[in-house]
């Protein structure tokens, strides 16, 4: 078990209350865990209060003596209900809520409890303090890198003809976890959930879902739409091994390819644009090029290889993103997408991810975690990447 440091907290803390200070906050509520997590080193039930000029509190329901162990935080103290907040709490004109992940209802209980103020939205900061990671961090997140490499290591013991998807990605995901991956993808999204085991063998490849990416998978049952099915891998077919690993909260995303006998010229060839793309636009990160110039650069880069009505989806299912941030979301800031204009900068971690998909036959894709610094890219997911043919 490894816990946050202290000094490892009171530094988020530090930055958060600096960004506090330009936006005019008396303090802020973190109901959420992701966040309160980040910035207080426990997951139990809780509500932290940061004031700008004060040391935080982690007022906790459910369970105080793990939260003071797990926790480096000084001020922890119980509440049953947050009728019990209002003492602890210093008057404050313009309070900072996490509107875009808050219920509504739960936003109009803290009005009539907390008084008159001024409501803001205070998401915008620990997404942004969250871009950049600590060497603990990406200690962390390495650690769950070497998970995936023994993982994707084994994937050809558990691929043969006649297996299920499910039954490959049940099995990855059994030895993961005696690993220590610990299952759950997190993800910041209302509807929708992260799945680990991203199975997908010939046509399903191509098969488009509610799911944000090219490709979607046809999952177990209406209730579970995404990624891997009961559908029998055959030789001489893709498979695409989209597989995340969760280490103490951290993930990390990698994408290989796989196949049974072989794989068809069409899905080989592909596969090496993939890479190629990858490759060249991780040259353009370490040139200052803004998110999305990097996501227009590939795009105009799958055009010129021949490839561009494949890239990223088939229309009129194309994804407008390439890479997006990674830590304890599986998508976090930085993104590579068409609408985000900001240039990725030093501590930044994120996926890129570049996938073709062919109607009716399948798929393929290169994906990797990559830590920008000192200005170079480096991946912290090093996984053979060649096609792995069984």
């Amino acid at each position: 078990m490894r816990y946050a440091p202290k000094e490892e907290l009171d530094a988020r803390i530090g930055k958060l209350k600096t960004l506090m200070e330009k936006a005019s906050l008396d303090g802020a509520f973190f109901h959420y865990k992701i966040d309160y997590y980040y910035l207080s080193g426990t997951m139990q039930d809780s509500l932290l209060y940061v004031p700008v000029d004060s040391d935080p509190i982690l007022f906790v329901k459910r369970e105080i003596s793990r939260a003071r162990r797990e926790s480096g935080l000084e001020n922890i103290v119980p509440y049953r209900s947050i009728k019990d907040i209002p003492q602890h709490v210093k008057p404050m004109k313009r309070l900072g809520m996490q509107l875009d992940v808050i219920p509504y209802n739960d936003v109009i209980k803290f009005r009539n409890i907390i008084g008159d103020v001024e409501f803001i939205d205070c998401s915008p900061l620990t997404k942004e303090i969250r871009k950049y990671k600590s060497p603990f961090e990406i200690g962390l997140m390495e650690k769950a890198a070497e998970i995936a490499r023994k993982v994707y290591a084994r994937v050809p013991e558990f691929l043969h003809e006649g297996a299920t998807e499910i039954e490959v990605g049940g099995r990855m995901e059994a030895y993961a976890k005696s690993l220590g991956h610990e299952g759950l993808l997190r993800v910041r999204s209302l509807n929708y959930e992260a799945y680990t085991w991203h199975i997908l063998s010939g046509r399903t490849g191509s098969i488009v879902s509610q799911s944000d990416s090219p490709m979607g998978g046809l999952g177990l049952s209406p209730a579970f739409p995404v990624g891997a099915s009961f559908k029998k891998i055959k030789k001489n077919e893709p498979i695409l091994v989209d597989f995340g690993i969760c280490y103490h909260g951290y993930q990390v995303d990698q994408t290989r390819m796989f196949a049974i006998g072989s794989m068809p010229d069409i899905f080989v060839r592909a596969y090496e644009v993939c890479k190629e793309i990858h490759d060249r636009v991780l040259g353009k990160v370490t040139q200052g090029y803004t998110s999305r110039e990097l996501f227009e650069y590939s795009r105009d880069l799958a055009d010129k290889l021949g490839y561009g009505d494949y890239y990223l989806g088939y229309k009129p299912h194309k994804v407008r993103f390439l890479g997006h941030g990674i830590g304890i979301e599986l998508a976090e800031f930085p993104y590579i997408a068409a609408t985000h204009t900001y240039s990725i900068e030093e501590g930044a971690v994120f996926a890129i991810e570049p996938k073709m998909v062919f109607p009716k036959k399948g798929c393929c894709g290169y994906e990797n975690t990559v830590h920008y610094t000192n200005g170079k890219c480096r991946i912290i997911t090093d996984i053979d990447e060649n096609i792995i043919i069984v």
